[in-house]
C-alpha cells in the first residue's frame, strides 16, 4: 500500500465541532449538489456518480475528536483507506492532516502519484478554509 499525506492545517475550531460535522455523510449534501449526481447520504455511508463512475464510500472506524476512517465498498475499482485526523492543541486550535493509504501499481503510481498529493494538500487546504470561514483565495 502507497501513503500519501497532506500538509497539516489549523482549523480555529474545536475538535469535537470538526468531528461532529465530518463524522455523517448527511452533512455533505450541500457541498456536493451540482458538482456529483445521484448524491445520497446516511451517517456513515455515500454514494453518487462522478464523470460517469459510481462511488460508494463508508466510514468504517472512528474515534470522538481524533480520527475518521473511510473505504470504498467491494465494487470499488481502487483499494483504498482515507483518513480524516485531528488533533486539538488547543481550545480554538485543531490541525488536520488528511491521509490515504492505496494500492497502486508502480504505472499507476508514476502517473497518479504526484496528482494524489497535491489533491490531498487542496482539499486539506479547502476543508481548513471551509471550517474556519475563510472566502476562496483570501488565505
Amino acid at each position: 500500500m502507497e501513503k500519501y499525506e497532506s500538509k497539516q492545517y489549523q482549523i480555529r475550531r474545536p475538535a469535537a465541532q470538526i468531528y461532529a460535522v465530518l463524522s455523517d455523510f448527511r452533512n455533505f449534501t450541500p457541498i456536493v449538489q451540482g458538482r456529483v449526481e445521484e448524491w445520497q447520504a446516511d451517517e456513515t455511508s455515500c454514494s453518487f456518480r462522478f464523470k460517469g463512475m459510481s462511488v460508494r464510500l463508508q466510514i468504517i472506524d472512528k474515534e470522538p475528536e481524533n480520527y475518521i476512517k473511510i473505504s470504498g465498498d467491494d465494487r470499488s475499482p481502487l483499494e483504498f483507506t482515507f483518513w480524516v485526523q485531528m488533533k486539538q492543541v488547543e481550545a480554538y486550535d485543531t490541525r488536520i492532516r488528511l491521509v490515504l493509504h492505496t494500492k497502486l501499481n508502480m504505472v499507476m503510481r508514476m502517473m497518479i502519484g504526484s496528482k494524489l498529493q497535491s489533491g490531498l494538500d487542496q482539499m486539506a487546504g479547502q476543508m481548513a478554509a471551509a471550517f474556519n470561514g475563510e472566502l476562496p483565495g483570501n488565505h
